[in-house]
């Protein structure tokens, strides 16, 4: 069994930059990827928002760059997953994944929140290349284009405002006949004039050429009707799925299924584990707050290690050799 001061569960901008902190404390830390090494910044094909980089970088580059920093500090790398975990009996705790046992005094759950896909034809294909899934961090790539919206709540109307920053025209796509976004949002992006709207339609394909996105296939639901409508950029907003399934009611979740902080310390619900980025943080999600994030997480870990070394019982300790 592998023996670990701290475990990160995910790879991310948030678990990277803890990696970084902790490593450097000088604790043994073990960071475990999960499926997608680097998260979801890993998909993005250009970043030009992260700080220190003024003519930009690309999403794989940037997380390579933040793991072999992780490691100069001597954080080292599991490519696996987390098949269970067990929080109950609490430090060490036991981490399983594929291939080895882990145990961890504390852990720093990284693990992040997934966007729901539609699982259409293209979108993986042409992901990162005119099919996103956050427009603070790609719109200002779409300046004087053409682009979907694909989505009805606040997040889809108030990513297509955004959008209205750059783009020539933004296309709102909806299943329903009316928007599920409140009044106030609704008012705003009826009000703007680069904003229009697609009831009762749907997206059945992304289409591209040369690696880019150049259209998509829409089809009404009613008639079921298809069309061809050229783009350059699909933006879809339909929710996202916290990937915290595998703790498995061992921690405190909020009623959609994030972990429940302490927005002060960054703990949760169970001493030892805290967490950082997306897999609590429903407001942001930038890869710069993740980072924030991870960093916050980290600094408490440590000084929560440091603390319960400190209270350790003089029992516990070895005895002084005699003279």
């Amino acid at each position: 069994m592998k023996k670990v001061r701290v475990a990160i569960i995910g790879s991310g901008p948030a678990g990277l930059t803890a990696a970084i902190y902790t490593a450097r404390a000088e604790l043994s830390t073990a960071v475990i990827t999960g499926p997608q090494f680097g998260g979801q910044i890993a998909t993005t094909h250009d970043v030009d928002n992260f700080p220190a980089f003024p003519d930009g970088i690309t999403g794989p580059e940037l997380t390579e760059r933040m793991k072999d920093q992780a490691e100069k500090f001597g954080a080292e790398f599991l490519w696996d997953s987390v098949t269970a975990i067990d929080l109950s009996k609490g430090s060490p705790f036991l981490i399983k994944t594929h291939s080895e046992e882990i145990s961890a005094d504390a852990v720093i759950v990284t693990i992040g929140a997934s966007p729901r896909h539609l699982n259409i034809p293209g979108e993986i294909e042409y992901t990162g290349r005119g099919v996103s899934y956050c427009a603070t961090c790609d719109g200002a790539f779409y300046r004087n284009k053409e682009v979907i919206v694909v989505g009805g709540g606040d997040s889809a109307l108030q990513e297509a405002i955004f959008l209205t920053k750059f783009a020539n025209t933004v296309t709102i796509i909806h299943r329903r006949d009316e928007l599920r976004a409140s009044v106030a949002l609704q008012t705003k992006a009826k009000a703007n004039p680069k904003i229009r709207f697609i009831f009762d339609t749907v997206v059945d394909e992304v289409k591209g050429e040369n690696g880019l996105t150049t259209g998509v296939t829409l089809r009404n639901v009613k008639t079921d009707a298809k069309t061809h409508m050229p783009v350059d950029g699909v933006f879809i907003f339909i929710g996202y799925d916290p990937n915290s399934a595998i703790f498995g009611g061992q921690l405190a979740l909020d009623d959609q299924g994030y972990l429940s902080v302490n927005a002060a310390d960054h703990s949760t619900s169970v001493e030892g584990v805290f967490a950082g980025g997306e897999i609590h943080d429903q407001t942001f999600r930038q890869a710069i707050t993740a980072s924030g994030q991870g960093c916050a997480a980290a600094l408490m870990t440590i000084k929560w290690v440091d603390d319960r070394e400190a209270l350790q019982p003089l029992d516990d300790m070895q005895p002084v050799a005699q003279a």
